[in-house]
């Protein structure tokens, strides 16, 4: 269902919430650059089937409210030029309140894709609200990647990824030796989005097994 959050500094916004009251672990999920469509509530929906608690934040309601895009070059542009407009600060405090919402029972997590994937880390790095972060093909990771996390981070990439070279994989791997990055050969960014043409079932089935290994580690 839909709820409302109130962040540190005001700001009201939207955000998904699914799963049990009284769960044991609890995830923020960190939509792509097309809102929290469709796509982000199956996904939310599928970590709600594996016990978890789950919110997902509405980040673009900073600029502008109840956005839901598709996959067409068209929304991918509209998409890049709103996240162009939301301030980094005001992100980090909006995934904190998404974390306050999450039940007290639970250890929180972060789990992000695309723009997501960069939002999950700067959880891990720029916050204490997680216990555990998870990044699907986080462009921005790279320009950050000097920052501490402070909490246990794992991080997927496709090899194919046209906006994310392999040689910003490779440096995120030398500057944080304890994370655990993995790449899938031939995959494609979005290669986890079923909406995508860019979609790889056996690449997405595999991260996303690795990510319940993850969190089940260090949520319990």
């Amino acid at each position: 269902m839909w709820i409302e959050l109130t962040a540190a500094d005001g700001h009201k916004l939207a955000a998904w919430k699914d799963g049990p009251d009284d769960a044991k672990r609890a995830l923020v999920v960190i939509q792509e650059i097309f809102g929290v469509n469709s796509h982000m509530r199956h996904v939310c929906d599928r970590f709600v089937k594996n016990g978890y608690a789950v919110v997902a934040p509405a980040l673009f309601d900073r600029t502008e409210r109840g956005v839901e895009l598709g996959y067409t070059p068209e929304d991918v542009a509209r998409g890049r030029e709103l996240r162009s407009k939301v301030p980094e600060a005001g992100t980090i405090a909006d995934i904190e309140a998404a974390a306050a919402a999450l039940p007290a029972s639970a250890k929180h997590g972060i789990v992000g894709y695309c723009w997501g994937g960069t939002v999950a880390w700067l959880g891990a790095t720029r916050t204490k609200a997680f216990a555990a972060a998870n990044g699907w093909y986080g462009g921005g990771i790279a320009g950050t990647r000097s920052e501490t996390p402070n909490c246990p981070v794992e991080l997927h990439f496709g090899s194919k990824d046209a906006s994310i070279p392999m040689s910003d994989v490779e440096a995120i791997r030398a500057a944080q030796p304890g994370v655990g990055i993995f790449v899938y050969e031939g995959a494609q960014h979005g290669f986890g989005c079923d909406d995508r043409g860019s979609y790889s079932k056996p690449d997405a089935e595999l991260a996303w097994e690795r990510t319940l290994v993850f969190f089940g580690k260090h949520l319990g």
